[in-house]
């Protein structure tokens, strides 16, 4: 009989195990790949993919070792079934797809796959063993809580090696129609290893405009850097922005969704904020202009001033020295011997530039956003390429191929009626001398007559001709 309490059995099937999925350990498989090979593996194993997927998850989070099956000396009554193990392994499975699943359910979902005969599992047994093994109904809800806000901590070793952006809302202020309060935002970008606030503006708006607003002026004001981490939220993943990004060699990172804490910087940064946030409203601050010029000092004279605990931290994880009156972000930005690589300003305007296509009306004019703009009417009825600032539209560049770049301005309507628009002199119309239609008809029609006259001489000469009408040289 085999003894399956023993180390070598438990080695056997871990191996076993191994074997079977060993092709699913490859990390450079894709996860469509993987799934179709796991589903292959299922057909020709006889385990199911379920157990397959367990099985993997015991290697990654365990290695070989995880492969290894429970002891049955860890089993309290002598009349449980020989695959009692996978059960239990199932068992967790279940509670770790939905962690609120009672052991009832999880019994009536093994028993209803005909994974074990109705009436052989307990409910007290199956619950001893999941607590056992960590997954009891007060651990799966810490578990559960833990998910969406634990992260392992980490911090670049240098500036500009990782920025973190975000926006946070911010106080209500009278500068909505007829003085209707609106809210407020804050959009900011803050540097992964110095913590220094790179850029930061309140709008009255969450669009991506302000997201992209943002980059543009801290890439102006301290140059590329290597990567940004953000969240999920439209305005970090639009299509604009990436495209900027892009063209600037900028890479992005996107956080797993609810997991806030991994931009752990910025998320603190922004629970400061709030300290300004009182502050603000205790001056009755009434304008959007009057509440981003206090932010900046507040940024400039207080934050970037003010030591920061994270930086001591970091130093102290790496065994390093602080000094008594710590250090600020000002400081450790400063100090800091990576240099800064700055683009130029024409490439950085360029990049962030939104480009649409519109077709010039009868009054040589295009609408953007409601607003008309002046263009030209030598391109009445082209398709052009309109390329503007999303933060400043007084002006759009309108390219057309063939001519030179047209900057236009929005349309002023005056309050008498404007002469009519002078039409350059290439499409002004030509008083026409004559009809070239009909010279070109006459012309034709004088030279059919001809021909015509030349065929009928040609037949008399040949019909009088002394030969009889043959050739004659």
């Amino acid at each position: 009989m085999i003894d399956k309490n023993s180390k070598q059995w438990q080695e056997d099937q871990a191996f076993e195990r191994y074997k079977i999925i060993s092709p699913l350990l490859d990390p450079e498989i894709d996860i469509k790949k993987r799934n179709e090979l796991r589903q292959h593996i299922s057909e020709t194993s006889g385990y199911s993919v379920r157990t397959l997927y367990r099985w993997e998850k015991a290697h990654l989070n365990g290695g070989f070792s995880g492969l290894k099956p429970l002891s049955k000396g860890s089993r309290t009554s002598p009349g449980l079934p020989d695959n009692f193990d996978d059960l239990i392994a199932e068992a967790i499975q279940l509670k770790r797809e939905v962690p609120l699943r009672s052991v009832s359910q999880i019994i009536y979902i093994l028993e209803g796959e005909g994974r074990v005969a109705p009436g052989v599992l307990k409910r007290s047994t199956v619950q001893k063993h999941l607590y056992d093994a960590g997954y009891g109904k007060k651990q799966m809800k810490k578990y559960s809580e833990a998910k969406y806000s634990s992260s392992k901590r980490f911090c670049k070793p240098h500036r500009m090696m990782l920025v973190q952006g975000d926006i946070k809302y911010g106080m209500y202020l009278p500068i909505g129609k007829n003085g209707k309060k609106i809210q407020t935002y804050l959009s900011a970008l803050i540097d992964d290893h110095s913590r220094m606030i790179l850029s930061s503006d309140w709008y009255d708006n969450m669009e991506g405009k302000i997201v992209e607003d943002t980059f543009h002026k801290a890439i102006l004001k301290f140059g590329k850097f290597d990567k940004c981490y953000l969240d999920n939220g439209k305005q970090y993943v639009s299509k604009e922005l990436h495209n900027a990004l892009s063209r600037l060699s900028i890479q992005i990172s996107h956080c797993k969704p609810y997991a806030a804490a991994s931009k752990g910087k910025i998320e603190k940064f922004n629970r400061l904020v709030d300290s300004f946030l009182r502050e603000a409203e205790a001056k009755k601050i009434t304008s959007l202009e009057e509440l981003n010029k206090f932010w900046h000092m507040w940024v400039d004279e207080f934050y970037q001033n003010d030591p920061h605990e994270g930086i001591a931290e970091y130093y102290r994880s790496q065994g390093w020295d602080i000094p008594e009156g710590g250090i600020t972000p000002l400081q450790e930005w400063n100090r800091d011997s990576r240099r800064l690589v700055y683009i130029d300003v024409s490439v950085v305007a360029d990049a962030f530039l939104h480009h649409v296509t519109r077709t010039v009306d009868k009054g040589g004019c295009i609408s953007m956003n409601g607003v008309m703009y002046e263009v030209s009417n030598s391109l009445i009825g082209a398709t052009v390429d309109v390329a503007y600032d999303p933060m400043s539209t007084e002006t759009l560049t309108v390219n057309y191929s063939g001519t030179d770049p047209i900057i236009a301005r929005p349309l002023k309507i005056s309050e008498y009626c404007d002469p009519k628009p002078a039409i350059p002199e290439s499409m002004l119309d030509v008083e026409p001398q004559t009809s070239r239609f009909l010279d070109v008809i006459a012309a034709k029609h004088e030279e059919r007559k001809r021909l015509q006259a030349n065929a009928i001489s040609f037949s008399s000469f040949r019909k009088d001709s002394p030969e009889g009408g043959e050739d004659h040289v």
